[in-house]
């Protein structure tokens, strides 16, 4: 394909965060260290974080084991419900289940989070379309995003965000071909963490 090249999508969660989500906890702040090591032979071309203080302190160190990169804040990649389904959407089975974890968004997140989640889409999928360069893109954010551009790429119904489960400073890369389906090259990758460093937040039945 003519003046076209393949964009790779990095995906990180951010680092644990304290309770009171105001920034990182000792944990988060190594696991954010530990993903920027991991992160240092990539080319990175461009390096956008969420807006809110554990997704900016997470880039913050994440760059700091980098050169040549400087993160910027996006609103597109922070904290958001990206989409709401009906529960004529979801499986019987569990329609019960998310649509109470839904309950309490009211309709002003609705209608704020499907349009930040449809301006992540434009930003930071598909193929590079203006030119002959692969791109590497890195996106530090949350497990909602997340979850959704899997989804897309996956070409899954919009409901299936929900359940799709990420670690603090774990790693998704998403790589867009011209010419070809999206390609899920790495999911909730922790092999940069150490055993203690790894599924923090989550309770022990989805450790693995």
């Amino acid at each position: 394909m003519t003046g076209a090249a393949t964009r790779y999508l990095y995906l990180a969660r951010h680092g644990e965060a304290t309770p009171d989500e105001s920034g990182l906890t000792d944990t988060g702040r190594r696991q954010a260290t530990l993903l920027g090591r991991r992160l240092r032979d990539v080319p990175l071309t461009s390096f956008h974080h969420g807006p809110l203080p554990r997704a900016e302190q997470t880039a913050r160190l994440v760059a700091d084991e980098l050169t040549g990169i400087t993160p910027r804040a996006c609103e597109a990649a922070g904290d958001y419900v990206p989409h709401i389904p009906e529960r004529s959407e979801l499986p019987d089975e569990s329609a019960d289940f998310y649509l109470r974890f839904l309950a309490d968004v009211d309709d002003e997140e609705r209608e704020h989070g499907a349009e930040l989640a449809r301006r992540a889409l434009r930003r930071y999928t598909g193929a590079v379309t203006d030119g002959t360069e692969d791109r590497h893109d890195l996106v530090v954010t949350h497990s909602f995003l997340i979850g959704w551009l899997v989804r897309d790429a996956m070409h899954a119904p919009k409901w299936r965000w929900l359940g799709l489960n990420h670690g603090n400073a774990a790693l998704t890369v998403i790589r867009y071909a011209p010419g070809r389906a999206a390609s899920v090259l790495l999911s909730n990758d922790m092999r940069h963490l150490p055993g203690g460093l790894r599924w923090t937040g989550f309770p022990p039945e989805v450790h693995v």
